[in-house]
């Protein structure tokens, strides 16, 4: 494991992810990269009272990097370890006309300024924990651009509130090197992202890359201290849930050898079937597994 810490600021960043895009940083696998961000609307927003006629909506979801993974080849899995996550001082709320589920209700648009600590002051005077996460992550596609903002089985914009210090991200390769990237990081998001945004903020994202060779996996896949979360995402949230639950049915069937009614019931009896985000041009959903329940039928997971 390489013992240099690499470091990517924001004069890298891409809007779309992209086996075209040339890696702005190379790396062995294994390595640690300390990556800064800008928020999801690249700094743009100044003032409560902005218009958001003003905003450049061709710079909104940029990520930075890409970053090239040596080693990392189709069919592999590159492991994200989120090592740390730190944020500014002052995120952003914002909803309005034509924006989330409640877009056709609204008249006009919204900003506030929220203020970061160990909490964070939110609307109506209601103060809650801050809960920093990583919202858009992922790696190029084999072929063309998807943009930041639209999630996939390469990651992208899948808002997963699982998706945050402690935890490890497993992303299928799909181009040699990966060419993985994040940005839009949340100091808190409620599941679904029912407004179009959580708590946007600037920050930096220490992170372990890592090459997992020829791995069989649901990817992408969450695998936290206590669950694994399987995320899928889909023209409806209701295609996503479907898909979710059957890539973790078929998986746990697979590498527990038991038959496919069995995991099927097993996944009705104690799986948890949630919301990530329905505001992004592909709705996402994800199933949880606690590990425990994986530990017990023999599952051996590779990070």
């Amino acid at each position: 494991m390489s013992t240099t810490v690499y470091t990517l600021e924001p004069n890298h960043i891409v809007y779309s992810l992209s086996p075209s895009h040339p890696p702005a940083l190379s790396v062995p696998s294994g390595a640690t990269v300390r990556i800064e961000t800008c928020d999801c609307f690249e700094n743009q927003i100044q003032r409560e009272d902005q218009d958001f006629g003003t905003l450049d909506w061709d710079r909104i979801n940029p990520a930075t990097g890409p970053i090239e993974v040596q080693g990392a080849e189709p069919g592999d899995c590159l492991a994200v370890h989120i090592l740390d996550i730190q944020l500014a001082r002052r995120g952003i709320l914002t909803t309005g006309p034509g924006l989330g589920v409640m877009g056709t209700e609204l008249t006009e648009n919204a900003i506030r300024f929220v203020e970061i600590s160990d909490s964070v002051l939110l609307p109506g005077g209601v103060r809650a924990p801050v809960q920093p996460m990583i919202g858009v992550i992922g790696v190029a596609p084999a072929s063309g651009a998807i943009p930041c903002g639209t999630p996939g089985d390469h990651g992208g914009n899948m808002d997963c509130t699982r998706i945050t210090a402690g935890a490890v991200l497993l992303l299928p390769v799909f181009t040699p090197g990966a060419l993985f990237a994040l940005g839009d990081l949340h100091a808190a998001m409620g599941d679904g992202e029912v407004g179009v945004s959580g708590i946007e903020v600037a920050g930096r994202v220490t992170v372990r890359l890592e090459v997992v060779q020829s791995a069989s996996l649901p990817a992408p896949m969450v695998i936290s201290p206590h669950d694994v979360s399987v995320i899928a995402s889909a023209p409806t949230l209701d295609e996503a849930a479907e898909r979710a639950t059957r890539r973790t049915a078929t998986w746990l069937a697979e590498a527990a050898h038991m038959p496919l009614a069995d995991a099927t019931m097993l996944l009705s009896a104690v799986g948890r079937l949630r919301i990530c985000q329905v505001v992004d041009p592909l709705k996402t959903a994800r199933m949880e597994v606690d590990r425990d329940l994986l530990d017990q039928l023999g599952i051996q997971l590779p990070v």
